[in-house]
């Protein structure tokens, strides 16, 4: 029988991150206003957030595959909902640095656990089921946002509404823990020795994940900004472009595992790929506000599902070292969520944000061409 209670757990992990981080964001002009940091310097800080997860992603890996994801993910968890408050209490730039790099640090080893231990779900299905995950991710964060701003517009104190938030993960982090599967203990002969080495389609699997998180990154932080300053839309309208962004990216990831299961994971993504370069080159050029939500809509559509096959293919390079190649690939592409929106708005100087979009247009082609290299079945490496 497939372990459902394991991965019904494993949803609630991914729903439980997607609180977590989302009860932050929701609460950054907050606390913005607390610690009286200018916007560049919260740029600044928030950036040393990225890079603390990048530092957990690196660290998580080897103990994974020592230790089994189960064991990571809860205790990284609980850390990660304990010091969820943390940013709440400081009182001045430097104290929300150390405390975003607390939270950074320990985000970064629960992204990659959660995914370690959704691959060893997947493996026990026999089918593709990784997207579905990942949606549950997106709803913890839109659960987050609407009781978040709802406690805002009550104006609940932040670290009461943080430090409830760190009672109910503590809490749901440790009732998961034992629907999780446990890893067996690996065989010494089976450990690596040293470092895992890298694989060209390791490699591979990093960069196409590092170009399609490039271009949700830029969907996040310009999809609003697209409309709002090259159509002259009013900002209600332009957060309308973000929101089906959003909203088509966790529809689709809770369907799109029966795609994938139908046409094999290389073929969905050079299919959705395309779809989601299509997507963004028709917001590119819409003439209209409309226009131009359908088409992040769209862009949505195509972006959803691929990632996770990414991830899946990563975790099922090697078992003996699945946790330091899904660390690999999710670091790579990690960097590539934090690194887009930058990039574009770096090349804004000398073109207009449209022409900008061109990058990471190129970047789902490209992921839609490799695809079939990076995905084509393979036996694990031994």
């Amino acid at each position: 029988m497939p372990p459902t209670r394991a991965r019904i757990a494993t949803f609630g992990v991914f729903a439980l991150n997607g609180f977590l981080l989302g009860m932050w964001v929701v609460n950054i002009p907050t606390i913005k206003d607390r610690t009286g940091v200018d916007q560049a310097e919260l740029g600044l800080l928030l950036l040393v957030l990225g890079a603390a997860a990048w530092v957990g992603m690196q660290l998580a890996g080897p103990v994974i595959d020592r230790l089994g994801s189960r064991p990571v993910v809860t205790a990284a968890a609980v850390v990660l909902a304990l010091t969820l408050p943390a940013p709440a209490l400081a009182t001045n730039g430097l104290q929300l640095g150390l405390a975003l790099a607390v939270v950074g640090f320990f985000n970064g080893i629960v992204d990659v656990a959660q995914n370690a231990q959704a691959v060893v779900v997947e493996r026990a299905y026999g089918r593709p089921i990784m997207s579905a995950f990942h949606a549950f991710f997106s709803l913890g964060g839109l659960t987050a946002s609407v009781l978040g701003g709802s406690l805002i517009a009550l104006d609940v104190d932040v670290r009461a509404t943080l430090g409830v938030a760190a009672v109910l993960g503590v809490a749901l982090a440790l009732a998961l823990r034992s629907s999780l599967i446990a890893a067996p203990a690996p065989e010494p002969d089976a450990l690596p020795s040293g470092r895992a080495p890298w694989t060209s389609r390791v490699l591979l699997l990093g960069l196409l994940a590092f170009a399609l998180l490039l271009g949700e990154g830029v969907a996040y932080d310009w999809s609003t900004i697209h409309l709002r300053d090259s159509l002259g839309s009013s900002e209600s309208v332009a957060a309308v472009a973000y929101g089906a962004f959003s909203i088509m990216m966790t529809i689709v990831r809770l369907v799109a595992d029966r795609v994938v299961a139908a046409w094999g994971p290389a073929v969905y993504v050079s299919r959705a790929a395309l779809v989601g370069a299509l997507g963004l080159l028709g917001a590119a050029l819409a003439p209209n506000a409309t226009v131009a939500i359908v088409s992040w809509g769209v862009f949505g559509i195509g972006l959803a599902g691929c990632v996770p096959q990414f991830f899946s293919a990563a975790g099922n390079v090697d078992p003996a070292a699945s946790g330091t190649y899904l660390a690999r690939v999710t670091s790579m592409g990690y960097v590539g969520l934090l690194a887009g929106p930058s990039v574009i708005g770096l090349l804004t100087h000398w073109v207009p944000l449209t022409t900008a979009f061109a990058l990471p247009i190129a970047g789902c082609l490209a992921a839609g061409l490799l695809a079939p290299r990076a995905l084509a079945p393979k036996e694990p490496v031994r």
